[in-house]
């Protein structure tokens, strides 16, 4: 499946949950499909746990 059209069901999902359940039910569904997005992608193999609590380096600035 593209990315487009993933990207078309994930705003259709968010755009019925924006009309029948309000703007409460409209911020559960987008976080609950972000944590989804990052899960997958952890499984998928392309996150690692230790990218999340690695420290930032400071040469960046």
């Amino acid at each position: 499946m593209s990315m487009a059209v993933i990207g078309m069901i994930v705003g259709m999902a968010l755009g019925f949950a924006g009309y029948f359940g309000g703007f409460g039910a409209f911020l559960l569904v987008a976080a609950l499909g972000a944590v989804g997005f990052v899960v997958g992608r952890f499984l998928q193999g392309d996150l690692e746990l230790g990218d999340f609590f690695r420290p930032r380096d400071e040469q960046q600035r």
